[in-house]
């Protein structure tokens, strides 16, 4: 089996650097152009599952790369709950808190790394439970812990995997082993 995780696509505030975890903002034209390219490559695959982040990027990126219509929204699937630091940009946070990094430190009124990794761990078992290949459509920090559980690693290591809008990632197994078959992986037709 293989999990298909696919990150959304480009919104204005991934443009600008902005936490994105519980507003709940549009695509822009370009991230539709871009979960339209997934649309070929998906309809290759045949899904037993496919699941959703409740946001509406993730949802509309689901919908344009054909899956809508199979998609069963998943509040697990949602992005990092960033509490105070919601809107705000990486350097802005260092203003106030020099050094800070989600993967260790989470967010302030926000998710822990922990929390996030138990949220990841629920649908890890929803979708090896399915013993066929799966869609996931999310957020970039979510699946950067996704992929290190996936593979065995502590919800911090996430911070080892980098993720750009609209992108496909492909999990599977080498042997019995959970392993990584492609990473911010461009489409290819």
């Amino acid at each position: 089996m293989n999990v298909f995780a696919v990150r959304h696509g480009e919104t204005a505030w991934s443009l600008s650097g902005q936490h994105t975890g519980t507003t709940d903002i549009p695509l822009t034209q370009n991230g539709r152009r871009l979960a339209e390219r997934m649309r070929p490559v998906l309809a290759k695959e045949a899904f037993a599952l496919v699941l959703c982040s409740p946001m509406q990027r993730a949802c509309e990126t689901c919908a344009l790369a054909g899956l809508g219509d199979r998609a069963v929204i998943d509040p697990d699937l949602a992005e990092w709950n960033y509490g105070r630091y919601e809107g705000l940009t990486p350097k802005q946070i260092h203003e106030g808190a020099p050094g800070w990094l989600i993967f260790r430190d989470g967010c302030p009124r926000g998710e822990a790394p922990e929390e996030v990794g138990a949220r990841v761990d629920r649908v890890i078992a929803r979708a090896r439970a399915a013993d066929a290949d799966v869609a996931l459509f999310a957020h970039g920090h979510v699946l950067r812990v996704f992929v290190a559980r996936w593979i065995g690693l502590p919800a911090g290591s996430g911070q080892h995997f980098l993720l750009d809008t609209g992108t496909l990632c492909i999990l599977g197994y080498y042997r019995d082993i959970p392993a990584v078959r492609v990473w911010n992986g461009p489409l290819i037709d």
